[in-house]
């Protein structure tokens, strides 16, 4: 378990922003390890909610980039992500509807699973 790195959403945002000489240049060192199979890292599904936030309000990118950025990184190799189905379902809902990432992901997991809500647009995105 000590090769397995699980990373918060500063490291992923140093990464992808590449604002940061420094930290940026260790959250790239700690990815390209994961590529070359050295470690391997383990991003929890909170964390992706928490840089989807983070890029969205703060930020202000936009929703189909933001859910392109992440879906390219979670499928890197020696980057595992927790629920990585829900998730990359979650993206794509992301980048098309007006939901909130959480519900994405409950609206992804809807598929699969009955969903209790009494939110509409989560209603609506879970009925199709």
């Amino acid at each position: 378990m000590k090769n397995i790195k699980v990373i918060d959403a500063n490291i992923i945002l140093r990464y992808l922003l590449d604002d940061n000489e420094e930290l940026s240049r260790k959250a790239r060192d700690l990815v390209d390890q994961a590529i070359g199979l050295k470690i391997e890292i383990l991003i929890k599904e909170i964390v992706i909610a928490e840089v989807v936030y983070v890029l969205e309000k703060f930020y202000k990118v936009n929703r189909k980039e933001i859910a392109d950025v992440l879906e390219r990184l979670i499928s890197l190799r020696g980057i595992k992500t927790e629920n990585k189905e829900f998730v990359k379902r979650a993206l794509k809902i992301y980048s098309e509807k007006k939901l909130d990432f959480v519900d994405c992901i409950l609206c992804a997991m809807g598929e699969d699973y009955h969903i209790e809500t009494f939110d509409k647009k989560l209603k609506r995105c879970i009925s199709g």
